[in-house]
């Protein structure tokens, strides 16, 4: 079987909108067009879903403190992009924190939810291909963006499963130019893929090849046969939008290296992910409580 590029990308956006993304080209929301949403190609965060997404989710918080929020988290950037994605992922979990005056004249605190964790079908779920990105001089076109509320939270890079010279480490050496070249896009990720059709790897934003993983199972009850594209068993196992919110609010965590002072972004593994949500469930079976 010949696994082109674009087959490859056609068939990934398939699963995606098997699993309830909406998914439209790229360049259809690109700035100029009759249905664009970005008013540059700097812009990396389709910016009305946010602020949409916002308004839907924090219904009790008074607008300019909504906007505020959104403010904040769009000015975010620090000159270091892991720590940028750090301050990024902390506010993605437990809010972007705001003040705004009460009816009694004094100062309520409250957080800014961008996410609705608990409700799958509180969120706007979206896919692009072809995302076109300028970042200062640079100018790159990854394959696939996954977008949770107008942010860039999914990157999944291809390579041609037929071309013998481009292997899935070719997509990897793609990731480190687009970390070099357009972190922008980056700020926000929590989570890269490379594949080839055949052979797909999962990692985060610090991740060298040898941390890059196989996503064996969708649902954690069994691996995926032997037959199966380990791009589907992953794109459904990890982007399924209720894992994937598992994933992000429980599943991704940063450490500082104790010798080194160097953080380091990890992801779950695939068996980490289920065993725990399965001794969870578990745990909430024999209390009772479920």
């Amino acid at each position: 079987m010949t696994l082109s590029e674009a087959i490859v990308e056609e068939a990934a956006l398939g699963w995606f909108q098997e699993l309830g993304y909406a998914v439209l080209p790229g360049p259809q929301l690109a700035p100029g067009e009759p249905a664009a949403e970005r008013d540059s190609f700097s812009a990396v965060v389709l910016v009305g879903r946010l602020r949409e997404a916002i308004r839907q989710l924090n219904p009790a918080i008074p607008d300019d403190a909504r906007e505020e929020a959104l403010r904040k988290l769009l000015r975010l950037a620090t000159p270091s992009l892991l720590q940028t994605n750090r301050a990024f992922h902390r506010l993605l979990r437990e809010g972007v924190p705001v003040e705004y005056p009460r009816p009694d004249g004094s100062i309520a605190g409250d957080h800014v939810r961008l996410v609705d964790f608990a409700e799958v079908a509180a969120n706007d779920w979206l896919v692009l291909n072809q995302f076109a990105v300028s970042d200062g001089q640079h100018s790159r076109r990854p394959d696939l963006v996954v977008f949770l509320n107008g942010l860039p939270l999914g990157l999944i890079e291809l390579k041609n499963a037929a071309d013998e010279g481009a292997t899935i480490w070719c997509a990897y050496a793609q990731l480190q130019t687009y970390k070099a070249e357009i972190p922008s896009l980056l700020q926000t990720n929590a989570a890269l893929v490379v594949s080839d059709g055949l052979q797909a790897r999962i990692g985060s934003l610090t991740a060298n090849q040898e941390w890059f993983k196989v996503w064996r199972s969708i649902d954690g009850e069994a691996h995926a046969p032997a037959t199966a594209l380990e791009l589907e068993t992953l794109i459904r196992g990890v982007f399924e939008p209720q894992r994937f919110l598992d994933l992000l609010q429980h599943f991704i965590v940063f450490e500082e290296d104790p010798d080194s002072g160097a953080l380091h972004k990890i992801i779950a593994g695939y068996h980490q992910f289920h065993a725990v949500n399965a001794a969870v469930q578990e745990t909430v079976r024999a209390s009772g409580l479920g």
